[in-house]
């Protein structure tokens, strides 16, 4: 099936539920959630299988929590019509679908991208059209089977989604062009092809994130966070630990309380040349076939011994950002620990690296009970997202904390993206305001400008 072919058949079936109510468009959304939800397991056994990235048990907790979460989180927001009163300013929100949404999706996550997708672009009456990763094909067109099942149970037209199959370069291109939004979830190349499609698009910068030990926090606490955060889906998520930052007087203690939470740590000089030449090109280029693999299988390429069963390896180095191929993104199991002197010198590090080995704006994260350097930090650090004593990839949005749930995190005009913050369902509809005239007291400009 051609792309226009495709999206001829998105606009007829997004003109089908333009009479929907709020209660119809939510069922659907419920639906399809909930279908993923109950296919958990196979989706990430296929997942698994097909790519050859991340965790199988990982994969399991990401189909589950992203269904549920997303749709509690959806539920009672009104997406329908008027959305919004605010009688003070006299004005009403109303809510227009934007269309056709171009959905681009990685390999990484090839069920709970084209899920968030759907469930966002769906809460606002849209269709949306996935474009998979070629080599997650078969996961992400099952995930939409499942979806369009539901859709055909509720009476609804199925092609409300859809999937791009014989994917290339030039029909994922076609299709940002021939949308009405783009939503591109991928590495930098991806988020400039879609910027230059001449479609409205948000795309989504490479993450890195740097994190900050503060003195003072439990080291218990910091370390067992960091082995979530880092061993997460065998550490292929954009927003997981990269660099960790911690007090150097604090090294022994802190590397035996990151041992107990299971991380084995290599600091010696011969070990972490091995790895840095099995994970990195000499120009620096990151091994893809290293990338969301076993910890085991990292160690093996590297000529290292790791003992089976390890989930996370932390290699001490010397250096951040440019200094050392190994501050780059990495998307495995695998943290780098830098010590530092002060705090600010710490945040300064955490700026250098994004700024030299990549990451700017994505997310970053800071352990700390300390008000004033978590302030510090924010206000120095520019990412849209700093994780406060939680593991960072909670940057997607779970119930724990306020950032809206999303499958795509934006990154700011830091990281060439157009939204600093988490792609939402409100971001895939067009809101236009009715005002009201009020009756109130125009500005006298030459008593406000009066010497």
């Amino acid at each position: 099936m051609t792309i226009q072919e495709l999206v001829n058949r998105a606009r007829k079936a997004q003109a089908e539920i333009a009479d929907y109510t709020q209660e119809q468009v939510d069922k659907l959304v419920y639906d399809g959630a909930k279908i993923i939800y109950e296919n958990a397991k196979p989706l990430a056994r296929l997942a698994v299988d097909e790519t050859g990235l991340g965790c199988y048990e990982d994969k399991i907790c990401k189909n589950t929590d992203t269904a549920a979460v997303f749709w509690d989180y959806l539920k009672d927001k009104k997406s329908v019509g008027i959305i919004n009163e605010i009688p003070e300013l006299g004005l009403m929100e109303v809510a227009h679908p934007v269309g056709v949404i171009g959905a681009i999706t990685p390999a990484t996550n090839p069920t709970v991208t084209p899920l968030g997708n759907f469930m966002h672009a769906l809460k606002g009456k849209n269709a949306v059209i996935i474009s998979p990763a070629p080599r997650a094909k078969e996961t992400t067109s099952k995930t939409i089977d499942l979806i369009r099942e539901t859709l055909a149970k509720n009476g609804a037209p199925v092609d409300l989604i859809q999937v791009v199959d014989d994917v290339t370069i030039e029909r994922s291109a076609e299709l940002m062009a021939l949308c009405d939004l783009v939503i591109a979830t991928g590495g930098s190349g991806l988020t400039k092809a879609a910027y230059s499609s001449g479609t409205p698009a948000y795309g989504v910068g490479p993450g890195n994130p740097p994190v900050i030990l503060d003195r003072g926090y439990d080291l218990t606490d910091a370390a067992e966070k960091s082995f979530i955060a880092i061993g997460s889906d065998n550490g292929i998520l954009c927003d997981g630990d990269n660099l960790l930052l911690y007090p150097e007087e604090l090294e022994k203690d802190f590397f035996a309380e990151l041992k107990k939470a299971g991380i084995v740590l290599f600091e010696d000089k011969a070990d972490i040349t091995k790895f840095r030449e099995a994970l990195f090109s000499p120009e620096g280029k990151v091994n893809s076939e290293l990338v969301g693999k076993d910890a085991k299988v990292i160690a093996d390429a590297a000529g290292v011994s790791l003992a089976d069963g390890i989930k996370v390896m932390g290699i001490k180095i010397d250096g951040v950002g440019k200094e050392d191929f190994l501050c780059k993104e990495i998307m495995g199991p695998i943290v780098v620990l830098k010590s530092y002197d002060t705090f600010e010198n710490a945040v300064d590090m955490a700026v250098r690296n994004m700024e030299e080995a990549g990451g700017t704006g994505h997310t970053a994260g800071i352990f700390s009970n300390d008000k004033e350097h978590i302030r510090y930090a924010g206000e120095k650090i520019p990412v849209a997202r700093l994780l406060v004593n939680q593991p960072t990839p909670d940057a997607w949005g779970p119930a724990t904390n306020g950032l809206s749930p999303a499958v795509s995190e934006g990154c700011g005009t830091w990281g060439n993206n157009i939204l600093a913050g988490n792609v939402d369902y409100i971001h895939m509809v067009n809101v236009s305001k009715i005002a009201m005239p009020l009756d109130v007291k125009v500005p006298d400009a030459d008593e406000i400008f009066k010497d």
